[in-house]
């Protein structure tokens, strides 16, 4: 052992949760070593830290986050190593129990729906407290996810009488125009991460049953021109792709006892002829308005593959080197 340095023991309860937590073929137990610069040794249920004293505290938090998660009923992701790892480093770790000790819903395969990172609960907080909430991050965030989930659970404790969701049908690199099938038939790929998200929460059954009855309605934007929505929770997805007027549109639809979320990811617009993008628009527009929360997640708050997080890191300072 060198000078200065300390060692601790982490004791599991038994040898499955160590496999729990260390994951299949120790690949949580490869990521931690690999962002830390202390020993690990692991041997059955026990794990022998021995580093600066800083650190080997440090690697001690992110383990007793992770059995937290697990004792909690949580399945261990590479996603919550890194996340955990992240949290502890940056003097957060003691955000995570709060985070996690609350599930929103339980989708109709029983899994748990609860806030993954800190953007997360913030969006999660924002939608409560506000009749409208924007939510402004990167792909792989969950925003459209976390949002009909929301919407779910405010339908199912008869907060709303039905839930509509809307987006803009943007050509992104193909025309409308070429694509088969009458123009719903046209416009359902653009909705299809909306019904993906639906499905998974609701099941498909109670999903066709509430479209049925009209209970759910899913739309392009364009169909909601002229309407007033009242006892409502309304869901505008891909915002970023909206002009300002088509914003302003949406906005206005807003009626008696409707909630309105409104996601999009300001570096993927795909507006024709560089038009300006309603929701960078809005952020100007709306800053301060009572009873609009804005929520900006980062890759931070990104919960797809790491690599996801790794790529839009990359982007991100290639713009700013450019």
């Amino acid at each position: 052992m060198q000078q200065n340095s300390i060692q601790r023991k982490i004791s599991f309860a038994d040898n499955q949760e160590a496999i729990a937590i260390l994951g299949r073929n120790d690949e949580n137990f490869r990521i931690i070593t690999e962002n830390f610069t202390s020993r690990l040794t692991s041997r059955g249920d026990e794990i022998t830290v021995s580093g600066s004293q800083e650190e080997v505290e440090q690697i001690k938090r992110v383990f007793e986050q992770l059995l937290f998660l697990h004792r909690e009923g949580n399945l261990i992701t590479a996603h919550d190593v890194h996340y955990s790892i992240r949290m502890v480093k940056g003097g957060q770790s003691d955000g995570l129990q709060q985070m996690v000790a609350e599930t929103v819903l339980v989708t109709a395969k029983g899994r748990q729906v609860k806030p993954k990172t800190l953007g997360q609960k913030a969006y999660f907080d924002s939608i409560r407290a506000n009749p409208i909430t924007f939510g402004i991050g990167p792909a792989g965030t969950g925003k459209t996810y976390l949002a009909v989930a929301m919407a779910v659970f405010s339908l199912k404790n008869r907060e709303v009488e039905r839930i509509i969701l809307t987006r803009p049908a943007v050509e992104a690199g193909e025309k409308l125009g070429f694509l088969p099938g009458d123009l719903q038939e046209k416009i359902d790929p653009y909705l299809r991460p909306i019904y993906d998200a639906l499905y998974d929460v609701l099941g498909v059954e109670t999903f066709q049953k509430y479209m049925s009855k009209n209970i759910i309605e899913v739309a392009p934007l364009a169909y909601m021109r002229g309407r007033t929505l009242d006892d409502a929770f309304i869901i505008l997805d891909e915002a970023q792709n909206t002009t300002p007027e088509q914003m302003k549109m949406f906005l206005t639809r807003m009626g008696f006892g409707s909630k309105m979320v409104v996601n999009g990811d300001i570096t993927q617009v795909d507006l024709p002829n560089g038009n300006k993008s309603g929701l960078k628009h809005a952020q100007q527009v709306l800053a301060g308005v009572r009873g609009i929360g804005m929520v900006e997640m980062t890759e931070s708050d990104v919960v797809r593959h790491e690599m996801v997080a790794r790529i839009i890191r990359a982007y991100e300072r290639f713009g700013q080197e450019k």
